[in-house]
């Protein structure tokens, strides 16, 4: 059961567990703050280390509150969306079809029947996006599964409101937030590997970050444009910070916790 650290107008949920440091980590929307701490933690020690760790949890509630967020999608004709990192136009056809979707030259050509909801049009989008995402990440696991030595069973692609992706290491799967579509493909490299390499080493160990560092040398650079891009207007799909015991910031966008 979580004890509760006030601080001013910080509110900490504190949780002891079988670990062996503590997680102070800031969660989205809007920078909820919770302590993971092994069982032998007293509470005096943990509003301690809460106070020393004040101005860090500060400075990224106030990056959450202020970053950009998408506008909520009406899937109308002009409207901007993003594929791949880059800006699209939307433009809707109505026609006595089969729902379709397709790519111009600087524009997403969506063909719907005379009278479709923003929610069916929304859902042939979304499918579109997931065919999109399933050729991509075909082509990177096809790429990185030798050079990593590692194979997966299998992978799938969801929705997802705090996790870029995720790792089931005992099952060889890993997950993808269907999200990622809209971003520059390098960082859905990035988040693949990140996850591939969960397979050799579970947990955010300094064994894990020098694998990254070996495999992916700009991870940390990829790590920051992925965090400073805008959010999803209906879910919020940013990894939250999490200040490890080494100083290091480090981001839970993969299952297992640093």
């Amino acid at each position: 059961m979580a004890e509760s650290i006030q601080i001013g107008e910080i509110a900490v949920a504190f949780t002891r567990r079988q670990v062996k440091h503590v997680h102070l980590s800031v969660h989205p929307p809007c920078g909820r703050v919770t302590l993971v701490g092994p069982t032998a933690t007293r509470s005096e020690a943990a509003r301690a280390y809460v106070v020393s760790k004040l101005g860090w949890i500060r400075e990224q509630q106030t990056k959450m509150l202020g970053q950009a967020r998408e506008p909520q999608r009406q899937f109308v004709e002009r409207e901007s969306h993003y594929l791949w990192g880059r800006r699209y136009l939307l433009s809707v056809k109505e026609e006595q079809a089969k729902p379709s979707i397709g790519l111009g030259h600087r524009a997403i050509v969506l063909t719907v029947r005379p009278g479709s909801t923003g929610a069916k049009r929304a859902a042939v989008v979304h499918e579109w996006h997931k065919a999109l995402l399933h050729e991509a990440v075909r082509e990177l696991i096809a790429r990185w599964e030798p050079r990593l030595g590692v194979h997966i069973s299998g992978y799938y692609l969801q929705r997802m409101k705090t996790k870029w992706g995720s790792c089931n290491p005992r099952a060889g799967t890993i997950r993808l937030n269907t999200e990622l579509v809209k971003k520059p493909k390098d960082l859905l490299e990035y988040v693949l590997i990140h996850e591939l390499l969960h397979l050799i080493e579970p947990t955010h160990s300094e064994r894990f970050l020098k694998l990254m560092s070996e495999h992916y040398p700009a991870w940390r650079e990829a790590r920051v444009e992925l965090n400073e891009l805008p959010l999803a207007a209906a879910s919020w799909n940013q990894p939250y910070l999490r200040d490890s015991p080494s100083g290091e910031r480090k981001m839970t966008e993969i299952c297992h916790s640093p």
